[in-house]
């Protein structure tokens, strides 16, 4: 079994910056894809950003040259950095991950999320 927490949410001004955290914690193997979604009111969830375990990446383009993830694999952890934030970034961010928890199951891990509002 494995738990996703997530830190890192508030209330920020347009422009502003905030940085999420992702931790993976209990019994897994490895740690494939891990990564960031976001569901504003009355949307679907839709990715912002993920990295593979080898560092590879890929971005909404509404996020491109303002967001960044990264990742630390020795710690299981992710962060993603949001500069330049926009009214429209405003949604609940739920972390996200592939883990390999044994030689032969894998599986799809939420966080619980965490709340970004940007506003003046």
């Amino acid at each position: 079994q494995a738990q996703l927490e997530e830190s890192g949410g508030g209330l920020v001004q347009p422009g502003g910056s905030l940085r999420l955290s992702c931790a993976a914690s209990g019994s897994f193997v490895n740690i494939r894809t891990m990564g960031w979604y976001r569901q504003a009111p009355g949307k679907e969830r839709e990715l912002v950003a993920d990295i593979g375990a080898g560092g590879n990446t890929r971005y909404a383009d509404s996020v491109k040259g303002r967001f960044t993830i990264s990742r630390h694999n020795a710690m299981n952890t992710i962060d993603l950095q949001m500069n330049g934030l926009k009214p429209e970034d405003t949604a609940v961010y739920y972390c996200n991950a592939l883990i390999v928890l044994t030689l032969w199951s894998r599986d799809n891990y939420w966080g619980q999320g965490t709340q970004v509002t940007v506003s003046s």
